[in-house]
């Protein structure tokens, strides 16, 4: 069993990890496509919905973000075109996200961009497991 010293050591080398390429997943994501990692996950969520289509509310429930910073990052993502927002007609004070075709585009590509960087900092670590 792992000493106390130990377990800290590791979950300390796991932020550090998580952290890197949390960053460089930011910067390239920015830098290629403008989308912040806040961004890509919402509408990387949607992509992977069932209809490419969710409520706000379960969209919230999912990710790791304040109802005002999902708000804030739906803005963004419907200013730049690659979502749309739509009242729900059975309950008005639900609203549903859908991706446009240019934002399945978009995911498409900086799918790549993720791969790409997730290939280049997590490879190593995989490869040396055993």
């Amino acid at each position: 069993m792992s000493s106390e010293a130990e377990l800290r050591a590791d979950w300390r080398a796991l932020l550090v990890r998580y952290n890197t390429v949390a960053c460089e997943l930011d910067r390239e994501m920015q830098h290629a496509h403008g989308l912040s990692m806040s961004d890509f996950e919402a509408l990387d969520r949607l992509i992977d919905a069932t209809c490419e289509r969710a409520r706000m509310q379960d969209l919230a429930s999912e990710m790791y973000l304040s109802p005002s910073a999902l708000s804030r990052t739906v803005a963004r993502l419907e200013k730049a075109g690659l979502v749309e927002r739509a009242m729900c007609q059975v309950d008005r004070r639900g609203v549903f996200v859908d991706v446009t075709e240019r934002g399945r585009a978009v995911h498409a590509e900086a799918k790549m961009v993720q791969a790409a960087v997730l290939a280049e900092h997590l490879a190593p670590a995989s490869a040396s497991v055993g």
